[in-house]
């Protein structure tokens, strides 16, 4: 997949095949990713999700829309038909073991320009590490995390896990009136690798998911009289399978 951000993305794509993971701040994702014209609507998408119904802990903090894609080796993008997300309870023993129906991404947020242009970039950098994948299948999680007085937010309220895929990033898209949030990455014995908190608009995490646990520290508001949430995109990446 070429592209003009290619050199740079390969750089992450080395730091990336280093060290399992890497955070990248968000004045490096912009030059990453150029100009995105869209991107405040696309943003704003994340005011119009849905409660999470399938929270086994009972939580009402969270709030998301999911959607899944194709991608092909040549930079292909295309959507699939909507489906539930699944993860074992190996890797999710909070919520998983059921298909988790979830409201759908809205078309048009499905075909910006914003998310099409992290999705060429991610399939870039986590091409460049596996060039035999003819095909990746990607999963895209709107997510709001609200925090209220007395109750936290989580999210990953099932701890440090893996997700069963290749890859996951994750990038922040609002921060409003909350303290915490901090991204704790650990090797497969569970010592701690790094951590880091992703406070501007455009911070990322990009995870080889086989290679390291990663988990985030709860979020609290900073005024308790104001509303208060985390708002990421996080897109995951498999390899397809004939």
């Amino acid at each position: 997949m070429k592209s003009a951000q290619e050199p740079a993305a390969n750089d992450l794509s080395v730091t990336l095949g280093r060290d399992g993971y890497a955070f990248v701040p968000a004045a490096r994702m912009r030059e990453l990713t150029g100009a995105m014209p869209d991107w405040d609507g696309f943003a704003a998408s994340w005011n119009d999700l849905h409660l999470d119904t399938h929270m086994a802990d009972g939580g009402r903090y969270r709030k998301r829309r999911h959607a899944v894609f194709s991608m092909g080796a040549d930079g292909v993008i295309s959507r699939e038909p909507h489906q539930p997300h699944y993860q074992g309870l190996d890797y999710n023993p909070l919520n998983g073991g059921v298909q988790r129906w979830f409201e759908p991404v809205t078309p048009e947020v499905g075909a910006s320009a914003s998310l099409h242009t992290l999705l060429s970039l991610c399939g870039g950098v986590f091409g460049a590490l596996k060039p035999a994948v003819g095909a990746w299948k990607v999963e895209m999680h709107q997510f709001r995390i609200e925090a209220r007085p007395g109750e936290p937010g989580q999210p990953t309220p099932e701890g440090p896990h893996r997700d069963g895929v290749d890859y996951v990033s994750v990038l922040l898209v609002t921060r409003r009136n909350i303290e915490q949030g901090t991204t704790v990455v650990y090797d497969l014995e569970r010592r701690e690798l790094g951590s880091f908190t992703l406070t501007q608009p455009f911070d990322a995490a990009f995870v080889e998911d086989a290679r390291v646990y990663h988990g985030v520290t709860a979020v609290t508001p900073l005024d308790p009289a104001q509303p208060a949430y985390r708002d990421v995109l996080v897109l995951t990446f498999r390899a397809k399978r004939d």
